[in-house]
């Protein structure tokens, strides 16, 4: 499609004001007006702007597959989700696996084990252990957690928190072992001599991957910067996971270079200071799209 001269005119003086976005979610508007909507065109749009945090919920729930693309069958869908969550979480309410004081997120981790069929036995249930081991019960409450916390209904969120696991699994499962090795690449292009202290030190083999790969940065960003890189996950991108590990490395590179100690990084890294998290996550989204281009959009 050809570049409207008038309407990148606008889009400059936006930006210029302090208004950046405001083409993008008049262009997020039509593509929602759609249909059937176009899912390629909204993954395409939430790889390279930020979603609306008004519509970021609805479009996620379409990219997951949650919703259907066409936009007249939605009511008639949420209806199904909304009778299935009720069912499951009545039948392990039956089999006393949940009652009144369950915590929500174990709720839905119990109701994802008996839709996959790997809920285990009464007797063998042990309480959830907070750890940063790849533990596979672990990641998924660690991600419903913050989940918990970027949306409000329930059944939304298990829904939500189901698919986004599955999704990620499904896409990108074989990725994620070779993730280590990709931010040892990138990392070396942006600041080798960083790079060498963490090799030296030992550091690198001791940073945080599980959080940051299996978790998706859950537990470690607080929900306003994390939402903004689950946009990227969510519509087909495992390596922004990537580059937000290379900022975070970047922009603590001081305290890095100034410790050779692998188990203090770990703390560190884990236990990130929450101030500055929107800033690290503005830069990794710039070179993200600096090492792997920008995505095309017409609407």
């Amino acid at each position: 499609m050809a570049d409207d001269p008038q309407r990148n005119f606008r889009s400059a003086y936006y930006e210029k004001v302090g208004f950046r976005g405001v083409e993008e979610k008049k262009s997020l508007e039509i593509l929602l007006k759609d249909n059937p909507l176009d899912v390629e065109k909204l993954s395409t749009f939430s790889q390279r702007f930020p979603l609306p945090s008004m519509y970021r919920i609805h479009v996620w729930k379409v990219l997951l597959g949650i919703l259907p693309p066409h936009s007249d069958s939605h009511a008639l869908v949420s209806r199904y989700r909304l009778e299935q969550f009720e069912d499951v979480s009545g039948a392990l309410t039956a089999m006393r696996f949940i009652h009144a004081s369950t915590p929500a997120t174990e709720l839905y981790l119990r109701m994802y084990q008996l839709e996959s069929r790997q809920l285990p036995r009464r007797s063998e249930l042990r309480p959830p252990v907070r750890s940063g081991e790849d533990d596979e019960d672990e990641n998924f409450l660690a991600i419903g957690r913050a989940m918990e916390e970027i949306v409000d209904d329930p059944v939304d969120c298990y829904w939500l928190i189901r698919c986004f696991i599955n999704q990620f699994k499904l896409k990108f499962g074989d990725s994620i072992p070779h993730l280590p090795k990709s931010l040892e690449h990138f990392l070396s292009q942006e600041d080798a001599a960083l790079l060498a202290h963490l090799k030296t030190s030992g550091a690198l083999h001791s940073l945080p991957y599980c959080l940051w790969f299996r978790r998706c940065f859950a537990g470690c960003l607080p929900e306003s910067s994390l939402q903004r890189v689950w946009d990227k996950v969510i519509s087909g991108s495992c390596k922004i996971l990537v580059f937000v590990a290379v900022e975070i490395l970047l922009s603590y590179k001081i305290m890095l270079m100034g410790t050779s100690d692998p188990d203090g990084v770990y703390n560190f890294l884990s236990n990130l200071p929450q101030e500055n998290t929107d800033a690290i996550v503005t830069k990794a989204i710039d070179l993200w799209h600096k090492h792997c281009g920008t995505p095309m959009h017409s609407v």
